[in-house]
């Protein structure tokens, strides 16, 4: 598994391709509606694979082990950022 770290407001490309989300991690918490969106694609066009609110602290790690086709881009947006792992391959 591939790792990243993600720690600001932005749009992600972690993956070129097909390949497996393993898991997500938040670190710390974000806050004022702070979201993490999951799409199968190199951009946020992609098809939304989940969405996560990161500014609640239960459960915080997130299993997936899901395959994805076209690639996997991450969005982290609005209000203060979450501190993300991100478990690739």
């Amino acid at each position: 598994m591939i790792m990243a770290n993600l720690t600001a407001n932005a749009t992600t490309c972690l993956k070129r391709g097909p390949g497996t989300l393993g898991s997500i991690n938040i670190n710390t918490i974000g806050a004022t509606g702070n979201t993490l969106k999951i799409y199968d694609g190199q951009d946020n066009t992609g098809t939304l694979m989940g969405t996560i609110d990161t500014t609640i602290a239960a459960a915080p790690t997130r299993i997936y082990n899901a395959v994805f086709q076209k690639g996997l881009t991450v969005v982290i947006a609005t209000g203060t950022a979450a501190d993300v792992t991100v478990a690739f391959a």
